[in-house]
C-alpha cells in the first residue's frame, strides 16, 4: 500500500491539481488516479478562504466517496461547513464566508448537489485514519498517544483543533500547545491545521499545512517512502498567518 496525504488545501484548486499531477497521477473520469495505484489522502480543510471551495468538494466528493480512490479525514472547517449546510447557526468568518457566497452563487439545483455531497462525505469521514499497514496515522490537527483508538468528544476536539489551551494570543488566535514535542510513539502522525512554512517533523510527526491558501505551498507526504513533495502557491504571500516554532 502507497499513499499520498495532501497538506490542506483550502479552496486551491489549481495548487491540488498541479500537486496530483507532479506526483504521477493522471485525470481520467473526472478523478485524479495513479497508474501505480497509490491513494490519496486528504487531511482536512478542504474549503474555505481560497479561490474554489466548490470545485475542491466536488473532486474530493467523487474521489473519496462515488469512486472510492481517495479517503479523507476532516478539519475544523470542514466541520464549520458540515453545520452551515446542516442549516445550523454558523458565524460566516474565518473563511467560510468565501464558500457560503460561491455556494449562494450557484443555482438552486447544484446547491442541493453540493450541499448533500458535502454533507455524505463529512458522515461517511472517521475522526482519523489509522493504516497499520503503513504504520501511521493520519488526523487533521495531531493526536496525542493516549488518545489514539478513543472516538470521544476530547478526541474530536484534538484532532479537530489541536491541543488548544482555551487561551488566545494578541491576534485573538487560540494558542495551542505543542504537542508534537512530546510524542515518542513510533507510529508516524500526519497532520496539518497549523500553517508552517515548511513541513515540520518532529519525533515521528509531521506537519504539511505548508499555507498554500496564505500564499506558500501546497505539500503532500508520500509513504512508505518518507518523502514530501511540494509545488508554489498562485495565492497573495501572508507573512504573519504562519507558525515559528522555538
Amino acid at each position: 500500500m502507497k499513499i499520498d496525504v495532501v497538506g490542506d488545501v483550502h479552496g486551491c484548486i489549481d495548487e491540488l491539481q498541479a500537486l496530483f499531477l507532479k506526483m504521477g497521477y493522471v485525470f481520467e473520469k473526472d478523478i485524479y488516479i495513479h497508474p501505480n495505484g497509490r491513494i490519496p489522502v486528504f487531511v482536512g480543510d478542504i474549503t474555505d478562504r481560497g479561490p474554489d471551495s466548490i470545485a475542491v468538494i466536488k473532486l474530493v466528493y467523487n474521489m473519496v466517496v462515488k469512486q472510492q480512490k481517495a479517503l479523507y479525514v476532516p478539519g475544523n472547517h470542514c466541520n464549520k461547513l458540515y453545520r452551515f449546510f446542516l442549516g445550523n447557526k454558523v458565524q460566516e468568518k474565518h473563511g467560510l464566508e468565501t464558500t457560503a457566497a460561491e455556494y449562494r452563487a450557484l443555482p438552486a439545483r447544484e446547491q442541493k448537489f453540493i450541499s448533500h455531497h458535502f454533507i455524505t462525505l463529512y458522515e461517511q469521514a472517521p475522526l482519523y485514519l489509522q493504516i497499520p499497514e503503513l504504520n501511521v496515522i493520519i488526523a487533521h490537527a495531531g493526536i496525542k498517544e493516549s488518545l489514539i483508538g478513543r472516538t470521544d468528544k476530547k478526541v474530536k476536539t484534538f484532532v479537530l483543533y489541536g491541543d488548544i489551551s482555551g487561551e488566545f494570543d494578541t491576534d485573538g488566535r487560540p494558542i495551542r500547545r505543542d504537542w508534537a514535542k512530546h510524542y515518542h510513539g513510533d507510529r508516524w502522525i500526519v497532520y496539518g491545521h497549523t500553517p508552517v512554512k515548511e513541513p515540520r517533523m518532529v519525533n515521528k510527526t509531521i506537519n504539511i499545512d505548508t499555507g498554500c491558501v496564505f500564499g506558500n505551498k501546497l505539500t503532500a507526504f508520500r509513504l512508505p517512502e518518507e518523502e514530501t513533495v511540494t509545488v508554489p502557491s498562485n495565492q497573495a504571500l501572508l507573512e504573519e498567518k504562519f507558525r515559528h516554532f522555538s
